[in-house]
Order: structure tokens, then sequence, then C-alpha cells
């Protein structure tokens, strides 16, 4: 397992062992020990699978009083996968990681904590699946709207697909304090 630190600390790319040949390949997608090897110590206890149409945007979401670490991967198709800090007081606030997860990379990107999260498909459909360190909450969820001018991300996406949801969610300036995670150095 290769692991690639991202300008954001904390925000790691991990990329799998891939043995292949005429029939196929074979990957391990999880090991405890790689986590553990990242100096991360967070447990999944939630896997979720969606699968999307090409020209879809989900995001940006995050959850408040019951955050999730995520560790993500696209198991079909391709997607530009996108992870905003928006713990307050985080030396990386408002800023952001672009990184491109296909089938054919089958890279897979840990968000931890205090991030918004979204992704981009790119592809005729695309397959997502990403482990949860904590149970999905609906009462602590929170969006950040995708096209916020003062985070600048570049989706390259004319008129997504987007959620009524994910349409109306506020700019981050627009956010109370108090509906943002706070960042605890490590």
């Amino acid at each position: 397992m290769k692991i690639i630190e991202t300008k954001i600390e904390g925000l790691l790319i991990f990329e799998p062992r891939v043995f292949g040949d005429e029939r196929g390949f074979f990957t391990e997608t999880f090991r405890q020990s790689w986590l553990e090897e990242a100096g991360i110590s967070c447990v999944f206890v939630q896997d979720n699978w969606s699968r999307s149409a090409e020209g879809t945007l989900r995001g940006l979401h995050y959850q408040l009083h019951k955050p999730q670490a995520k560790l993500v991967m696209v198991t079909r198709g391709e997607v530009l996968d996108i992870a905003v800090d928006i713990r307050r007081g985080s030396p990386t606030f408002g800023k952001y990681e672009a990184i491109l997860l296909s089938e054919e990379n089958k890279r897979m990107v840990f968000i931890p904590e205090g991030f918004a999260h979204g992704f981009f498909v790119k592809s005729k459909t695309a397959d997502f699946m990403y482990k949860c360190s904590n149970y999905y909450n609906p009462e602590s969820e929170r969006s950040l709207h995708w096209s916020d001018p003062t985070l600048g991300i570049d989706w390259s996406a004319e008129n997504p697909l987007v959620s009524k949801k994910d349409a109306d969610a506020p700019f981050l300036n627009n956010i109370p304090e108090s509906d943002l995670p706070h960042f605890s150095p490590s």
C-alpha cells in the first residue's frame, strides 16, 4: 500500500497494490493496519454504496454532531472526488483537494472528520463505496453549496444533476460558526 499525503494534513490517498494477469486482478481494499501505519486511529462502523449516472454531483455533505471520517473509493466508472476542510480554526480552512477516483486507478481517499465531501460522476455510471467511522444521523447532516465561489472548486461540470437539498445548500460564509466543526490540532 502506498500512502500519499495531500496539501491538507490528515487527508490521505491510498494506492493499493494490484495483482493482475489475463484472468483479471486482485487487490485488498481495506486493512486496519494501513490506517494504523498512517497514524489514523478511527474504526469504521458503516459501509455505503451508491450508483450515480453521468453528470450527477453529490455534495458537499458533512455531519456536525456525529462526525464521520470516511474511506472512499470507486469500483465502477470515474468520479472527481472533493474534500473541503471546514474545521473552524484549521490552517487549511476553506481549502479543498480534488482527486480523480476510478475503477482503473483503484485509489482510495481517507477523509478525516470535519470535512465536507462530494463527488462528480464523469463516466456513464459510477459505483461509489465508502466506509464511515460513525453511523449516519439525519439530524446531524449538513450541506455546503457545491458551487460556492469562495471555494473556487473546478468541478468541470456544466449543469450537473444535483438534489434539491444540494442546490439549496448555503455558501460557507453563510453557515453559522455553530454549524461548523472545530479544528483540534493533533
